[in-house]
């Protein structure tokens, strides 16, 4: 199998694209100060993840602004600190300001000019165009949560996606769903039967941030530690 294989590129953003860690972290500060946190960043955010995912679970149909404030609620609630409720609110509107990858933006441009590019995102749309100002590219279709009704890993979204593809004229058998998330994204993409490329934007740190574990360990058929890495694997291939 080699990445020239494929036609689309279909790609989970938050975490992949953009630095949702970071970005989660930093607007998570108040909160943490407020409380007088002392765990870990990534014990928060695993914590952040648990309630994250049964939010979504729960309410599949709330825009993830609302999740995010629904989540931020949770975590105040575990530490047993009154917090005003515009903090909520402020912790939900705070996508926007999350940061790109330092390699996004380059790496994007690169595999433009040789796939189709199409978001599959557990965020809203007005959320997502905020960040995609950040990334530089036009994606060829974007499929959000809002728009699906349900978020990852639910199949649903994974079917949706196929279908979106399909009308762009790519076959399932020629798209490589590229993402950083085992749970979110590799598992059910592989049930879905799609091909899927790692990019393990975590590396070497221990645990899964704030995404829940996955079941087992997915399967992936190609792993990369950042996105220019691929885009200079696939640069390598034409060359060799």
């Amino acid at each position: 199998m080699r990445l020239h294989d494929f036609k689309a590129l279909t790609f989970d953003c938050y975490g992949t694209l953009i630095d949702w860690e970071s970005g989660l972290y930093e607007a998570l500060g108040p909160l943490l100060e407020l409380a007088g946190i002392q765990a870990t960043r990534d014990e928060v955010l695993a914590q952040f993840g648990r309630h994250e995912s049964a939010q979504q679970t729960a309410t599949p149909a709330m825009l993830y602004p609302h999740v995010l404030a629904e989540v931020h609620r949770k975590l105040a609630a575990d530490w047993d600190v009154q917090v005003p409720p515009a903090l909520h609110e402020a912790f939900g509107a705070s996508v926007p300001s999350w940061p790109a990858f330092p390699d996004s933006a380059e790496a994007l441009a690169y595999l433009k000019r040789h796939y189709r590019l199409v978001i599959l995102s557990n965020v809203d749309r007005a959320s997502f165009a905020a960040s995609n100002q950040k990334l530089g590219v036009q994606f060829d279709a974007i499929c959000t949560a809002q728009d699906i009704g349900s978020y990852k890993p639910d199949a649903r979204n994974f079917r949706y996606l196929i279908a979106a593809v399909g009308g762009l004229g790519v076959a399932p058998g020629a798209i490589l769903h590229t993402a950083q998330s085992l749970y979110h994204d590799h598992a059910p993409a592989k049930a879905a039967g799609l091909a899927s490329a790692w990019i393990d934007r975590r590396q070497d740190a221990p645990g899964f941030g704030a995404t829940r574990p996955p079941e087992g360990t997915p399967a992936y058929d190609f792993r990369f530690a950042s996105l220019i890495e691929m885009a200079r694997a696939h640069q390598a291939e034409g060359s060799a």
